[in-house]
């Protein structure tokens, strides 16, 4: 499945489960194991879980096999390892304290560099 697909396909997911604050990554630039991170937040460690595992089986519906999961009951961060996609579902204090979107969107030294030449 192409990632854009794939992508969109967990974004409407997600929608449908009543995710909140659904933020997109793209992180193709900034590391090799994947291209997108899809952040969102959840009302409640239930819901975390309720939304990964609707992501997992649509996914799955559509020939995606889910490479791994981790978090679960009583977890604030639940990470779903789609491949070309990651979700990170996360309660709203654990988003606020490690603020993904804040990390990623730092650029690599390298890219710096280039962006001074």
């Amino acid at each position: 499945m192409q990632t854009e697909i794939l992508l969109k396909l967990i974004q409407n997911e997600l929608e449908d489960r009543k995710g909140l604050q659904i933020s997109t990554l793209d992180v193709r630039n900034k590391t090799s194991f994947t291209d997108f991170m899809v952040v969102v937040t959840g009302t409640s460690d239930r819901h975390l879980q309720s939304m990964c595992d609707y992501v997992a089986a649509k996914v799955a519906e559509n020939g995606v096999t889910p490479l791994g999961i981790e978090g679960g009951p009583g977890s604030d961060w639940i990470l779903l390892d789609l491949g070309d996609v990651v979700v990170h579902a996360m309660t709203a204090p654990a988003r606020e304290y490690y603020q993904l979107e804040k990390l990623w969107s730092v650029d690599r030294p390298n890219d710096i560099e280039k962006q001074a030449s």
